[in-house]
């Protein structure tokens, strides 16, 4: 299997248990009376699923964003040269062109 195939996979199903952990601690917590409502309710399986499933989406195009960023390749250092040291204390005379006037 390609290495970025296996990369995709490996953090969409990390990114879908960070959403099951999240979508657990919501009910366990009962934030917005949610626990209870999904208790009580005989469509509560569905409700935790969309719930799930939808947080897992997200969380998963986040968690392969970060891997995909991670994978930059260091450039390698020039080393060519040193360093000029530039006075920013003293003025810089500027030329400025003037705008030519029309005659009509």
């Amino acid at each position: 299997m390609p290495k970025l195939i296996r990369l995709y996979i490996t953090n969409v199903l990390i990114g879908f248990a960070i959403a099951a952990a999240f979508v657990a601690m919501l009910l366990w917590f009962n934030l917005g009376n949610l626990g209870s409502l999904v208790a009580n309710s005989d469509v509560g399986l569905l409700a935790v699923f969309l719930l799930w499933f939808s947080n897992g989406i997200i969380f998963a195009g986040v968690q392969f964003g970060i891997a995909v960023m991670k994978l930059k390749e260091d450039e390698p250092k020039s080393g060519g040269g040193r360093a000029v040291r530039v006075d920013l204390t003293k003025p810089v005379r500027v030329m400025q062109e003037t705008a030519v006037k029309r005659q009509r």
